[in-house]
């Protein structure tokens, strides 16, 4: 009987132990842990086994205290800008036609600016202010009407000028010496959150994204993980000194929040820009004459270049009788540096133009088949001229439009001999209605030849019956548009 017991006790233990090691084994993984963010004192240093118990590594690798003076010094010189905008809807064309009023709305939106100099000036990205009917900057508990000194949507930059002295302007730094991995702070409105700072480090510079939807981007974005979200667009980009070394301008994101990583102008980009804008009211953009685009592997196979590596930029096309074209550059030759600064992406390479204007020298160092040659280039404006350059826009209230006379450097590029490009338009308008798009270039009208904007305006107004308008769209193709006007 006693071995009866012993058996049962045995096996229902054996049970037991088995029902037990099964159950853990096949227990589901639990979710994984979310770390809440806990203040770090800089004067403690955590005792870890390893690295697998250090889930939060940031929060203990960052840089503690040396944000504190940086946020202190770059929230004063962020301000909070809100763009207000009236529209007047109407319910149709008949009534524009028969100028029945329509019923005006106010929409307001809202983005962040930087205090460039103590007198007023605040630079900011074109997107936040573009259609803008007024602009309010709100800098503490002061509000001020905003004057649009300039804009260059070439880089996704504007300035402001706010009547207001003594103001707390941001340090400025450099990017050309900001460094992967270097520790920054984003500070900015984000979804109307006044004030707010993010910290991350330099993911990668020298980004292109193709945003700027403009015949001539500057696109060379520091990228960062620091938080970036709307309302942060024309917000600060700072170094651990409170130094200013970029404008906050986009993110990358399936849903328009913050999905790990944001983009920023670069300082340097900036400078030249506001100092453009401030001194002549528009940038003075320096131009080379050749087209260029990133090498790799496959365009090199495709191409049959005879190359020991992949260095350099490649050259796509040479505009005749501008600088590269005199200096002997030529089509599928390779662009390795200028001013004896490597150039490895075409973003680096626009970038070191746009810190350039029209006059200056460049010695460009390049490869042409096996041979490496060197040459001084004299950069131009977009008319091939050294000069100063001011655009002369022209406004017609009937065909509700701003244009301007093409360039030679678009003329030269879409091989046309003249015309003129329709700049901005407003709803309600006789271009608008033909339904034109802005940067579309009007070269003839019923094969008359359009040279000024004047001649432009003049002719439509006295248009009756079928009205045939050819032009280059903004892509470079070429077609027209018939219509019958009464």
């Amino acid at each position: 009987m006693k071995k009866i017991v012993i058996s049962a006790l045995v096996a229902a233990a054996a049970g037991y132990g088995g029902a037990f090691l099964f159950y853990q084994q096949h227990q589901p993984a639990p979710p994984p842990a979310t770390y809440a963010a806990q203040p770090v004192n800089a004067t403690d240093t955590p005792a870890l086994s390893s690295a697998s118990a250090l889930p939060a590594t940031r929060a203990l690798a960052g840089p503690g205290e040396d944000f504190v003076e940086a946020s202190k010094i770059s929230t004063q010189s962020v301000v909070y800008i809100k763009n207000i905008s009236e529209h007047v809807y109407r319910q149709s064309f008949m009534d524009y036609f028969f100028g029945i009023p329509g019923q005006t709305a106010e929409t307001i939106s809202s983005g962040s600016g930087v205090i460039f100099s103590p007198d007023g000036y605040i630079v900011t990205n074109n997107h936040v202010i573009a259609d803008a009917d007024r602009i309010e900057v709100i800098h503490g508990k002061n509000s001020y009407e905003a004057e649009l000194v300039g804009t260059d949507p070439s880089s996704d930059l504007a300035v402001l000028k706010i009547e207001a002295d003594g103001l707390p302007a941001i340090p400025i730094g450099s990017s050309k010496d900001l460094q992967v991995g270097e520790w920054v702070i984003a500070v900015g409105n984000p979804f109307n959150l006044t004030s707010t700072v993010t910290g991350g480090i330099v993911s990668a510079k020298a980004r292109a994204l193709n945003i700027v939807k403009e015949k001539f981007p500057i696109e060379s974005f520091i990228q960062t993980d620091a938080a970036i979200n709307p309302g942060n667009s024309g917000g600060a980009l700072v170094n651990k000194k409170g130094e200013l070394v970029g404008i906050n301008t986009a993110i990358l994101s399936r849903t328009g929040s913050y999905a790990g990583y944001g983009f920023a102008v670069p300082i340097d980009i900036v400078k030249k820009v506001v100092g453009d804008l401030i001194q002549f009211g528009e940038v003075q953009k320096a131009f080379t004459g050749a087209k260029v685009v990133d090498l790799d592997a496959d365009i090199a196979h495709r191409l049959s270049l005879d190359l020991d590596d992949l260095k350099g930029v490649l050259v796509t096309g040479v505009q005749k009788g501008w600088a590269a074209a005199d200096a002997g550059i030529r089509e599928n030759d390779i662009i390795l540096a200028i001013n004896d600064t490597p150039i490895n992406s075409k973003a680096e390479f626009d970038e070191l133009i746009s810190y350039r204007s029209p006059g200056d020298i460049i010695r460009v160092k390049w490869k042409s088949g096996k041979r490496i040659k060197e040459a001084d280039l004299t950069l131009t404006n977009r008319d091939g001229t050294t000069g100063i350059i001011k655009t002369q826009i022209y406004t017609s209230k009937y065909l509700g439009a701003d244009l301007e006379v093409v360039s030679k450097l678009e003329r030269d590029l879409f091989a046309i001999e003249h015309g003129v490009k329709i700049v901005r338009l407003y709803a309600g308008g006789l271009l608008y209605q033909l339904d034109l798009e802005e940067g579309f270039i009007i070269t003839n009208i019923n094969q008359y030849k359009i040279d000024s904007a004047r001649k432009l305006a003049e002719i439509l107004a006295q248009a009756h019956g079928r009205v045939r308008i050819e032009g280059v769209s903004k892509s470079g193709r070429k077609g027209y548009y018939s219509y019958y006007l009464r």
